[in-house]
């Protein structure tokens, strides 16, 4: 094989997105031979290409030897455990589930054909401010990490785009709202930077700033197996609100607002300076470095190319498709603690959690409705951290 065939499940904003860079030619031997859709007006803008109605079809088709999952939440887990089974590799979409319980089998099902390529789109991992805030973290630059904060309050959103589409903002179309729609590249970011939490406090407040029954404003606390503690605050009401991410260490802090990273570094680890120190009001002398990265240029483009040269060359993944489990497992421990108003334990107990939303989706007597909203470009919110 000296190319691969991909083809797209879904033809929303996502999938269109995808289709359109990959056949201006930004993926490297990666050809876009099929697409397919449950809506007709979905596919006419690619009459030269393969259509199909399923998913089914489609994996079956002999036209691809890879799929780009980018449908609704719900249909990734069934979908990819289907290409996997039928010899397709597979990149998933965030979130590459709607809960742990589905992450698992989709896991489980790759674990069985290993052969098969499995990455999660998580694009933010491709750009060059993170790869190179992990590599600071990572050489021991923060030294042990004590606290992470990030206020992510600016997902804004209106009454409009709720109501774009049926599926949304619905616990049995999306299964979740705001941790589970706009902040999973920010809770695997969190994560993949620092280290999982060990246990979750959620406070998540359903439909508070929208008519929708899902959550829309969310607190949740958090610790790490180290000690280290976090508050993560997200929402999707408030304007203008913020964008600010602290990560705390013996050895400085980093701040990541605006754009802009910030690195105060301590002349000396705090706790070895508060040991020694002979004067009460001490501190340890910093100097300050602001952090240079320029954006990565089509960051889904960058994690497609690693995902065909996994296939063709063998390249280690960027984003192994596991590793997509993290965030849905923090955004529905968060959830689930707050609907049970208790701390959650992590590794969170995967099928309790889905019991809990099957219920949600059986007691659900909320009637959406659908509105059609004027068209603007999404890819505006791809610049936010």
């Amino acid at each position: 094989m000296d190319k691969v065939r991909i083809g797209i499940v879904g033809l929303g904003n996502m999938g269109r997105f995808h289709a359109n860079y990959i056949l201006e030619g930004k993926v490297n031997r990666c050809e876009l031979t099929s697409v397919c859709s449950i809506v007709p007006a979905e596919l006419e803008p690619f009459p030269d290409l393969k259509q199909f109605s399923s998913s089914e079809e489609l994996i079956r088709s002999g036209e691809i030897d890879a799929v780009l999952i980018a449908t609704p939440h719900f249909q990734h887990t069934s979908m990819g455990i289907d290409a996997l089974e039928n010899g397709i590799h597979i990149m998933v979409e965030k979130p590459i589930s709607v809960h742990k319980a589905d992450c698992e089998r989709l896991i489980q099902a790759h674990e069985k054909h290993p052969d098969r390529v499995f990455g999660a789109m998580f694009q933010l991992r491709a750009e060059p401010r993170w790869q190179k805030l992990k590599k600071l973290i990572d050489e021991g630059e923060l030294g042990e990490i004590v606290r992470i904060n990030w206020i992510i309050s600016d997902w804004y959103r209106t009454e409009a785009y709720y109501g774009s589409s049926a599926w949304r903002a619905t616990w049995k179309g999306e299964g979740g709202g705001v941790l589970l729609n706009q902040c999973p590249h920010n809770l695997d970011l969190m994560q993949w930077l620092c280290s999982p939490p060990s246990k979750i406090r959620g406070f998540c407040q359903l439909g508070r700033y929208h008519g929708i029954e899902v959550e829309d404003n969310v607190t949740f606390y958090f610790e790490c197996a180290n000690g280290a503690t976090g508050v993560f605050v997200t929402s999707t009401g408030e304007f203008p609100g913020t964008n600010r991410l602290e990560i705390s260490g013996t050895r400085g802090q980093i701040v990541v607002e605006n754009g802009v990273t910030r690195f105060t570094r301590n002349e000396s680890c705090m706790l070895e300076f508060s040991k020694t120190a002979k004067a009460g009001f001490a501190k340890p002398e910093v100097w300050n470095v602001e952090i240079p990265a320029g954006n990565a240029e089509m960051p889904h483009a960058i994690v497609l190319q690693n995902f065909t040269d996994a296939i063709l060359d063998g390249t280690p993944l960027m984003v192994p498709g596991h590793e997509g489990m993290h965030s849905v497992e923090m955004a529905n421990a968060a959830l689930y603690s707050s609907l049970t108003d208790q701390t959650i334990e992590l590794p969170l107990d995967g099928p309790a959690y889905e019991a809990k939303l099957n219920q949600l989706i059986a007691d659900s007597t909320f009637e959406k409705k659908v509105v059609e909203s004027s068209g603007e470009d999404f890819t505006k919110s791809f610049t936010k951290q």
